[in-house]
């Protein structure tokens, strides 16, 4: 019956081995690497040869002078043929002084269930059959772990080969690192941007799918900041570059990934902590098993000592305990988590970063360019004793040399580029605004310090918002509402994050109180701080940190340079990557590729999902593993058994780990 059920699991091996290796292998998209394909053919060939070998049973080579010497080669040939490699770094690894690993464990039970074999004149299936399910599953682990590596190679298929510079009349293609700051490229429709830049000539629609996993085209034209990574749809962009190249979001993005793996968490640290002290003392464990209970039996009781039965189960120990499901599927768990989120425009420089993010309790903003988009808009005109038109235009060519946010917002709202010739005498008082004489006219336009400063009554407003006061002949004329615009998503992720289990949600800016305070409410934010400096950010965030209760986080969520501060001391800090500060991002652990905030509470549910099927992984595998091991020392568990126990709960596991790559939509 035994030997049945292992011509059946042969034929199926067979079976699919030729369909991967002969239908999809051969494809050019099939994503399996030559190795993959070499291994596939091994398999087959030996699987093949192994149930031929079913067929001519012993009677017959006992007819044949040294029939026996002859059926063992032939086993031992096809044994060779599916486990040289494992045997080569077996004896790698002893030379090495790194003996104790999943090689050894399945050279020593593999060889010693040979050797039982010839010396017992017996059946040499048991022990190929091992090594080559083991070779199945080692096979299924590689595709595994290359279909994750691929997901995020796809999706950070974003190098650019090369930038197209103007010279002479005619395009030349260079290295993207030969590009220097100021310089204007080219991009022509469906080339990628290679360089960050401000765009110069030209609009498009601009594919940033890779960057923030956002489907739809983002319309870009002249004045316009780009960055590196997208790919151009539509129309010729004429960019001029504001960043080498070395510097540029496409590389750090890259050198985010590829440095992720490096930084491993407490949970994996444990497993290769763990497998160090739990493979020698299963080995020990196994010695013990083959020579103690032979030596009592003859010593002690007087009875045969039947080593062939107790080295069998040892041996049998020994594949059993190979922490391979244990070695392989947590850190593949965290690989594939890492891969999902940036999948979704969510970069997680460490997998560290991952088991922090699924503790997280308080989530703590900052305002502005995170929740709110930073863009100040014109959102009334009051109290004006002229046209309103007329003192926005008044107010706009004051403004007009500042680069002040708020002096941007009056010139955008002014739908025209000021006349700089109409003014002069131009004075600005720090803090408070600006004194200026447009066509002749004494023009004030600033807060009600200014206004306090010059002796002219104003009048307050009761719209929430930066108030521009503006006074025209030393008389008072109205004022201007300037107010920043809530991100569209920003309500959506508090809402979102308290249903994923974020206890308290705080918002900290530099921002008026009144302006915070409405914000907040309108956001339905727990708690807010206003008025605060940069080292009172700080303050802030590490009262809130000596709050924390037992293994609760705090994340802080940041855009500035300003930021880069309260980001390194949080337990875990977020920035927001399209149009966050380069020290926002360099300090940062996790950064939002699309600057919106809906995607933290993505990010913490899908850290949460990683950590809950790396602990059903550690349960899967320690549990059946114990049972087994149970099982193979009293002698109950044979060598088919143990191969369930390792490759079995091993593609299980890995199964189990690849479903971090898929993401649900919020």
């Amino acid at each position: 019956m035994q030997e049945l059920i292992v011509n059946g699991l042969l034929a199926v091996v067979i079976v699919t081995a030729a369909i991967l290796r002969f239908a999809v292998g051969q494809r050019p998209d099939s994503g399996m690497t030559k190795k993959q394909k070499t291994m596939l053919v091994r398999i087959l060939l030996a699987a093949a040869v192994l149930l031929g070998l079913q067929f001519l049973p012993a009677e017959a080579f006992a007819q044949i002078p040294g029939g026996r010497w002859l059926r063992f080669a032939l086993y031992l040939a096809d044994y060779f043929v599916i486990g040289y490699d494992i045997l080569r770094k077996a004896v790698k690894g002893i030379l090495n002084r790194r003996v104790f690993d999943e090689n050894f464990l399945m050279a020593v039970a593999t060889v010693g269930a040979m050797a039982i074999a010839i010396y017992e004149n017996g059946d040499y299936l048991e022990a190929i059959a091992v090594m080559l399910f083991y070779q199945v599953g080692e096979w299924f682990q590689s595709y595994a772990v290359g279909k994750s590596r691929r997901s995020i190679s796809e999706l950070m298929d974003i190098r650019p080969d090369y930038a197209n510079v103007e010279r002479d009349g005619r395009l030349e293609q260079v290295d993207p690192d030969e590009v220097e700051v100021g310089c204007v490229i080219v991009v022509q429709p469906g080339e990628k941007v290679p360089i960050d830049g401000v765009i110069l000539e030209g609009s498009s629609s601009l594919n940033t799918s890779a960057l923030t996993g956002e489907s739809l085209p983002r319309e870009a034209g002249a004045g316009d900041e780009i960055i590196s990574g997208c790919i151009n749809m539509t129309g010729v962009l004429k960019i001029q570059t504001t960043k080498e190249f070395g510097e540029s979001t496409v590389s750090k993005i890259l050198d985010l990934v590829e440095n992720a793996s490096s930084r491993k968490s407490r949970s994996e640290d444990f497993i290769s902590r763990f497998a160090k002290i739990y493979t020698p003392a299963v080995c020990y464990s196994a010695l013990a098993l083959a020579v103690l209970p032979p030596l009592v039996r003859m010593l002690v009781l007087g009875q045969p000592a039947e080593w062939g039965t107790w080295i069998y189960r040892a041996l049998t120990f020994l594949v059993i305990s190979c922490p391979c499901a244990l070695v392989i599927s947590i850190p593949l768990s965290f690989f594939a988590g890492i891969g999902g989120a940036s999948r979704e425009g969510i970069l997680v420089k460490g997998s560290n970063y991952l088991e922090v993010l699924s503790q997280t309790k308080v989530v703590v903003f900052d305002k502005t360019g995170t929740l709110t988009q930073g863009v100040f808009e014109v959102s009334g005109i009051h109290h004006s004793e002229m046209e309103d038109e007329k003192l926005l235009e008044y107010a706009a060519l004051a403004e007009s040399a500042s680069s002040h946010p708020i002096s941007r917002s009056l010139r955008r709202a002014y739908g025209r580029e000021p006349d700089r010739a109409r003014v002069s005498d131009v004075r600005e008082i720090s803090g408070s605004g600006v004194i200026a004489k447009v066509d002749g006219i004494e023009v004030a336009a600033g807060n009600d310090k200014l206004m306090r400063h010059m002796n002219i009554p104003y009048i307050d407003c009761h719209h929430t918002g930066t108030i521009i006061h503006v006074a025209i002949h030393g008389a008072y004329a109205g004022h201007i509402v300037i107010s920043d615009i809530v991100k569209p998503h920003a309500k959506d992720a508090i809402a979102s994050l308290k249903a994923s289990g974020v206890e308290k949600t705080v918002m900290l800016t530099g921002d008026a109180k009144k302006v915070a305070d409405q914000v907040a409410s309108s956001l339905d934010i727990d708690c807010v701080f206003s008025e605060l400096l940069p080292g009172d950010k700080v303050s802030k965030v590490e009262e809130l940190l000596s709050r924390k209760t037992g293994k609760a986080k705090l994340a802080f969520v940041g855009d500035g340079i300003n930021d880069a501060p309260v980001l390194s001391r949080a337990d875990i800090g977020v920035a927001m990557g399209a149009m966050g500060s380069d020290a926002a991002i360099e300090a940062a652990d996790i950064v939002l590729m699309d600057d919106d905030p809906l995607k933290m509470a993505k990010a913490i549910r899908i850290s949460r999902k990683c950590l809950g099927i790396v602990y059903q992984n550690i349960v899967l595998a320690l549990g059946v593993k114990s049972a087994c091991l149970i099982l193979g020392a009293v002698g109950v568990a044979n060598m088919y058994l143990a191969i369930f126990a390792d490759v079995g709960v091993m593609i299980l596991a890995v199964l189990n780990a690849i479903r971090c790559l898929f993401v649900k939509k919020l």
